[in-house]
């Protein structure tokens, strides 16, 4: 097994023998599958579905950017708070208009850069900007990995620190001592080994697993409602501003894969087409009942540490995905891998995106003894770790994220390269 010059052991169009073909893509899936399905248990939505659209939008994905990103498209937890809203006063078809008007958003986004180009996003997306804003990617999410791997329904206990623990250093383990196949796949271990060390500890209920059906067809719904179509401006105006949210996101998680992977996903295939394929997801997910839809950064942690950016395993994940939305006593048992076990998985996958932030500056050797360098990036990780976050009513909320891209975008274009106490020296 030979490791390609950008330090790949499989990449981008590298096929890798069908069982470690295998085994790969089950570990991408086992890496999204609970925030893919916690998603719409949230909002009141078909976890089925919600599984169903993110293979098939990952499928789709891969077919519009040419099979030359290796993303996968999972449920998007940032228009939790308005589908739940609206699916609560309106009903599904409001909230499936959201989506769609979404998508929609990223495509009218994708043609304007199809003829203005791409040139622009080297301007505004220098080292000292991009290095932060992908460390802020990762460590944005700790908190959420920290709650998974301490708390059950809110309250701590114990027993999931343990677990968490555990299971953390398995990954561990695994990763640095493993080699060969069993190497490849320290995320999947992992987790087995978690979930197995979480039954003794009463963490893991089988019980939806004996409930659940072999064959169960997901719960689909359209955008017409059971006495007709109609049209709800109202989910379109909610739903579709907070795709400045996730474009933000889109942009910030292909920098991560350009840098991991070596290649220039803004140049080859082009952001219009990466765009074209999140939005193309997302139209397709609102027409059969799923949640929107963006690229997940688990699975970015997974490519990061497993070293294998084949297209061929993200296929192979979105594959499985559709299968298992199917097989109710699968789903369901994927299901029941308990928080803390993904908790403790987090803290590594979510930890290595902001290792490859580290990574840019230090290879594009960004001096922080510049006083403007240093005001972009203290800004941007407090407020995008911090979560300081704009909420403009009930239902819009522009992550803390999103906030930092921005400015970090405007302080980059505005500051002055050289400041004035440091002209006097």
């Amino acid at each position: 097994m030979e490791t390609k010059g950008n330090n790949a052991i499989y990449d981008l169009h590298d096929r890798p023998p069908l069982f470690t073909w295998l085994g790969l893509s089950l570990q991408h899936l086992f890496s999204m599958f609970g925030a893919t399905v916690l998603v719409p248990l949230l909002v009141g939505l078909n976890p089925g579905v919600a599984l169903f659209t993110s293979g098939i939008g990952t499928l789709l994905h891969l077919l519009i950017t040419h099979g030359k990103v290796p993303a996968y498209m999972g449920s998007s937890f940032a228009f939790i708070i308005p589908m739940a809203s609206l699916l609560k006063t309106i009903g599904y078809p409001a909230v499936a208009q959201g989506i769609i008007a979404v998508g929609i958003v990223y495509l009218v986004v994708a043609l304007i850069i199809t003829y203005t180009g791409t040139g622009w996003i080297d301007k505004i997306f220098p080292a000292e900007v991009v290095g932060p804003i992908i460390m802020v990617i990762g460590l944005s999410l700790a908190g959420a990995a920290a709650s998974s791997a301490t708390t059950i329904n809110g309250k701590y206990d114990w027993k999931v620190f343990v677990v968490a623990l555990l299971t953390l250093l398995a990954t561990i383990a695994f990763n640095m001592f493993l080699k060969g196949f069993l190497g490849l796949l320290p995320v999947l271990l992992g987790i087995i080994f978690g979930y197995i060390i979480a039954i003794p500890f009463g963490l893991v209920d089988l019980s939806p697993v004996a409930q659940a059906q072999w064959f169960q067809l997901p719960n689909f719904e359209t955008f017409i409602g059971s006495d007709g179509f109609k049209f709800y401006p109202s989910a379109v105006l909610t739903m579709a501003p907070l795709a400045l949210v996730t474009l933000s996101e889109h942009l910030g998680h292909l920098m991560i894969l350009s840098k991991i992977t070596g290649h220039d996903f803004f140049e080859n295939p082009g952001l219009q087409r990466t765009l074209s394929g999140d939005g193309t997801a997302s139209v397709v997910a609102g027409l059969v009942g799923g949640p929107a839809v963006t690229s997940y950064g688990e699975n970015i942690g997974v490519m990061q540490l497993s070293r294998v950016y084949s297209v061929w395993v993200i296929g192979g994940a979105a594959f499985f995905a559709v299968i298992f939305s199917f097989v109710g006593k699968l789903s369901a048992l994927i299901s029941t891998i308990p928080g803390a076990v993904t908790g403790g998985v987090g803290f590594m996958l979510y930890g290595v995106i902001a290792a490859a932030g580290l990574q840019v500056i230090v290879d594009n050797k960004v001096d922080y003894s510049k006083k403007r360098n240093l005001m972009i990036a203290a800004p941007i990780m407090v407020i995008g770790i911090g979560n300081f976050h704009l909420q403009l009513g009930a239902q819009i909320d522009f992550s803390g994220v999103a906030i930092a891209t921005v400015l970090g975008i405007v302080l980059s274009l505005v500051l002055p390269k050289v400041a004035a106490s440091e002209k006097e020296l």
